[in-house]
């Protein structure tokens, strides 16, 4: 048995956790801006923000196990989990991305955005050369970042979404629950 509700809960949670892990090391990256060069700013930066959004992914994960759901519910968590970790460290690259691609630099020349590029290549070049062979490495790679800002971005929008809506309160004509 699956509780939806709280597999529910925890797409909310890694929805959030993916627009934090964006934003939050958006900004770091530009209040670093005034201290230091993009690149230097982006290689102290960027360490901290995926080890941060692991950490977190992994208290999830461990409170999710130690909880008292159904061994179903588990089993889900952790399948997402294992599915999100690449989108959800996304994220904070994304954000040194976009910074980098306004700025017109190069991101290729910080060495937190290569280790990241090299440890993902390494996760996808063995899936990649065993389903199609080895001359669609590059192409898996651009797959990879599309792929992880679409999901990040359907998982932001799924979380702010009734978030907004309940802030704006109906829409003109629409019968709400109180006015039965």
């Amino acid at each position: 048995m699956f509780n939806a509700g709280y597999i529910k809960s925890r797409l909310g949670h890694y929805g959030a956790a993916w627009l934090l892990g964006f934003l939050l090391t958006g900004a770091a990256i530009l209040v670093g801006l005034f201290f230091a060069d993009f690149i230097v700013a982006t290689d102290l930066i960027l360490p901290v923000a995926l080890g941060l959004l692991s950490l977190a992914l992994g208290i999830s994960l461990v409170s999710t196990m130690i909880s008292r759901q159904t061994l179903g519910t588990k089993l889900a968590i952790l399948l997402l989990a294992i599915l999100l970790v690449l989108p959800l460290l996304w994220a904070p690259v994304s954000a040194a991305v976009c910074i980098a691609f306004f700025m017109d630099r190069s991101i290729e020349y910080s060495t937190a955005y290569a280790g990241f590029q090299i440890g993902i290549s390494r996760v996808i070049y063995p899936a990649t050369v065993a389903l199609f062979g080895g001359g669609l490495v590059q192409s898996a790679w651009a797959a990879f970042q599309v792929v992880s800002s679409i999901v990040g971005f359907i998982a932001t929008v799924a979380n702010l979404l009734p978030r907004l809506r309940r802030l704006l309160g109906p829409e003109p004509g629409e019968v709400t629950e109180d006015a039965g």
